[in-house]
């Protein structure tokens, strides 16, 4: 299901999926950003033709921003509507203002909802962004996948949710969290493995130049950088490569093109004059011995 939504997956990867899919627990995914964890939930969803609904967390999110809140502007045009119409009962309005037709679902209240084709898969991605009360909140919310709005009552979704969370561990997340979830850590990929997902992601790519894009980007990972190239940046990379017909890899194109694969200025300088040179050499006589 997976290779068919173009994920490449490892055997170890694939059976946690199944698990949470046929188990019906959340999953938690952890690891280095840009290995393909948010991937996991497109590609899950696109599977099984449900919905996809992202949480993106971040700092200072709270159980209000997640769930739902009332549309403030409406409310005021019908309260204003309503005095000049006069003779408005009040009980009525007040109602009908807290009401569905003034509420704005946020992500976890609308994977609670019913959806077509079945449940939809709920991605909260970068859970390490957010801090402990909103983990307090979640841990609840997941395990009984209901929430409750004061104007309305408790929302209680008719069939779970496929929920996908994901981490790339800048802080811990609690314990309590992790053990409603399944675990595993998404690491980068090995060479063969990354081949397979470059000519997933850039088919159009030659396998020669594939090879000495992943050779080299293997050797990159090994340096002291500030922020490893992952996955994303490999392909992003070579589809750089591709615009500008590039047959083979030297140090003037890697010069030319390093803001595909770093975002820091500081590793980028560390990758000036013999280093890409260097990394160069040495990724080709890694291709060579495996040859």
């Amino acid at each position: 299901m997976l290779a068919g939504q173009g994920y490449v997956a490892d055997r170890a990867l694939a059976t946690v999926v199944f698990l949470a899919l046929t188990l019906g627990r959340p999953l938690f995914l952890e690891g280095p950003a840009g290995v393909g964890k948010t991937e996991i939930a497109k590609a899950v969803a696109g599977g099984l033709g449900r919905r996809l609904i992202r949480l993106q967390c971040y700092e200072g999110l709270d159980a209000a921003s997640a769930v739902y809140e009332w549309n403030f502007a409406e409310q005021m045009i019908a309260i204003r509507t309503a005095e000049a119409a006069g003779g408005a009962d009040r009980e009525a309005l007040r109602t009908e203002l807290f009401g569905e037709s003034f509420l704005i679902a946020r992500p976890l209240l609308e994977a609670m909802r019913p959806q077509p084709g079945g449940a939809p898969v709920l991605l909260i991605d970068e859970l390490d962004r957010t801090d402990e009360p909103f983990e307090a909140f979640l841990l609840e919310a997941l395990s009984e996948f209901q929430v409750t709005i004061p104007e309305l009552g408790t929302i209680a979704a008719p069939e779970p949710p496929i929920v996908i969370l994901t981490s790339n561990r800048t802080r811990e997340v609690h314990d309590a969290l992790k053990r409603r979830c399944l675990y595993h850590w998404v690491d980068y990929p090995d060479f063969e493995r990354e081949m397979a997902i470059l000519e997933a992601r850039a088919p159009e790519a030659a396998a020669a130049l594939s090879r000495e894009v992943i050779a080299f980007v293997q050797r990159l990972r090994g340096e002291d950088l500030f922020k490893t190239p992952g996955v994303a940046e490999t392909i992003d990379w070579a589809k750089c490569l591709l615009a500008l017909d590039t047959v083979e890899l030297s140090p003037e194109v890697i010069a030319d093109t390093l803001g595909a694969l770093l975002k820091y200025q500081d590793d980028i300088q560390r990758l000036e004059g013999s280093e890409a040179r260097r990394l160069l050499d040495e990724a080709r006589a890694d291709l060579t011995a495996a040859q």
